[in-house]
C-alpha cells in the first residue's frame, strides 16, 4: 500500500464541515495538472454541453458534482476500499472549452488530457455531455484502442445529425472506433433502450462487433450474468468505463437531457461497477448531469457516487500494479 501524505487526503468533516470551504471533488485539494506530478488519479471536469442535441445544461455538472460531492467519504462500505490511502488524488479542475466552437473545445479538451497523460495521472471525469469521452479518448488511446464498458440508454453510436454534424453527444463511439481508439470487439453497452429514429439505427455498431446488452436482455440475464459478459467482453487488455447517468431510470436521475424510462436502479448501477474490480482500467467518466432539470441535486449525488465507485476500481489497479 502506498504511503499517501496528508496533503493528498479530503478535508476531514470534523475539521470543516461539509457544507463549508471550496467546494472541489471529494474535498480533495484543487492542484492545477501542470503541477500534479506526484497525482496518480486526477478528477476533472468537463464543463461543456455544445454536443447536446435537444435539452442542455450539462455544461453546469462538474460544478453541482463539486458541490454534491462533499457527502463522499473516505471508505467503500462494502468492498473496504480506501482509495485515498491507495493513491495520491486531487482535483485538477476543468478542462478549457469553448462554448461556441465544438472542434475547437474537442481540441482543447484533448490537449489538456495529453499533459494528464504525459504526467502519468489515471483521470476520473465529470461531465458535460457524452460527446467530451472521444477527446479523452484521443489522449488515452494514442497507443492502440482499448475496450469499454459503456452504460447508456443510447449507443451514442450514430453517424450525423442534419447532415453535416458529426460530433453530437449521440455520435462519440462512431467517431472513436473510426479513428482507431476504441475496440468494438472488446465494448460492451449496458442498458441501452428507448425508440429510435430508424430501425437501422443499431445495425453499424453491431456490425462493428459491439456486444450491446439493452434493457430486455439485462433483465432476463440478471446482474451477475451481466457482470461475468461484461468481464469476458473486455478481457485483460486495457480498458476505459463511461457512465452516462441516462443507463438510470429517470426516477433516480431526472436531471439529464435525454433521460429514459425503464432503465437501470442506482443500486444495480453500483454492484455493476463493483463486478469490474480487477479489470486493467485506465480513466472512466460519468457524464451528462443537467442541474437545470434537477433542482435537487439528486442527479449529481447520484453521478458523484457512481465517481466513487470508479475511483475505488482505479485506486485498487494503480495499487496493484506497483506490487
Amino acid at each position: 500500500m502506498a504511503n499517501i501524505p496528508k496533503s493528498y487526503q479530503p478535508i476531514p468533516g470534523d475539521e470543516l464541515p461539509r457544507f463549508a470551504g471550496i467546494a472541489t471533488f471529494m474535498r480533495l485539494p484543487h492542484i492545477a495538472a501542470t503541477e500534479a506530478d506526484e497525482v496518480d488519479i486526477g478528477l476533472i471536469g468537463v464543463p461543456w454541453d455544445g454536443g447536446t442535441t435537444n435539452r442542455a445544461g450539462a455544461r453546469h455538472g462538474p460544478r453541482q458534482i463539486r458541490d454534491l460531492s462533499t457527502m463522499a467519504r473516505n471508505a467503500h462500505h462494502a468492498t473496504g476500499i480506501t482509495p485515498f490511502e491507495l493513491c495520491n488524488c486531487a482535483d485538477l479542475g476543468d478542462t478549457p472549452v469553448n462554448p461556441v466552437d465544438i472542434e475547437d473545445t474537442l481540441k482543447r479538451v484533448e490537449d489538456f488530457y495529453a499533459q494528464v497523460v504525459k504526467q502519468g495521472i489515471v483521470p476520473l471525469t465529470a461531465g458535460g455531455d457524452h460527446l467530451i469521452t472521444l477527446p479523452i479518448m484521443r489522449a488515452l488511446c494514442r497507443d492502440g484502442p482499448v475496450g469499454m464498458v459503456h452504460f447508456d440508454a443510447h449507443t451514442d453510436t450514430l453517424d450525423r445529425y442534419f447532415g453535416e454534424s458529426k460530433y453530437t453527444h449521440g455520435t462519440p463511439f462512431r467517431r472513436a472506433i473510426e479513428e482507431g481508439l476504441l475496440d468494438p470487439e472488446r465494448t460492451v453497452q449496458i442498458g441501452i433502450r428507448g425508440a429510435l429514429y430508424s430501425s437501422s439505427d443499431k445495425d453499424w455498431g453491431l456490425e462493428q462487433g459491439i456486444r450491446v446488452i439493452e434493457i430486455e436482455e439485462y433483465n432476463e440475464l440478471g446482474i451477475n450474468a451481466v457482470i461475468a459478459e461484461a468481464r469476458r467482453v473486455v478481457g485483460d487488455a486495457k480498458a476505459y468505463v463511461s457512465f452516462d447517468v441516462d443507463a438510470l431510470d429517470p426516477v433516480y436521475a431526472p436531471g439529464t437531457g435525454t433521460p429514459e424510462i425503464g432503465g437501470i436502479t442506482t443500486y444495480d448501477a453500483q454492484r455493476m461497477l463493483r463486478g469490474l474490480r480487477g479489470l486493467n482500467l485506465i480513466g472512466g467518466d460519468v457524464v451528462e448531469v443537467s442541474p437545470p432539470f434537477d433542482p435537487s441535486g439528486n442527479t449529481a449525488l447520484v453521478a458523484v457516487t457512481m465517481m466513487f465507485e470508479i475511483l475505488c476500481l482505479l485506486a485498487e489497479i494503480i495499487d496493484q500494479r506497483r506490487a
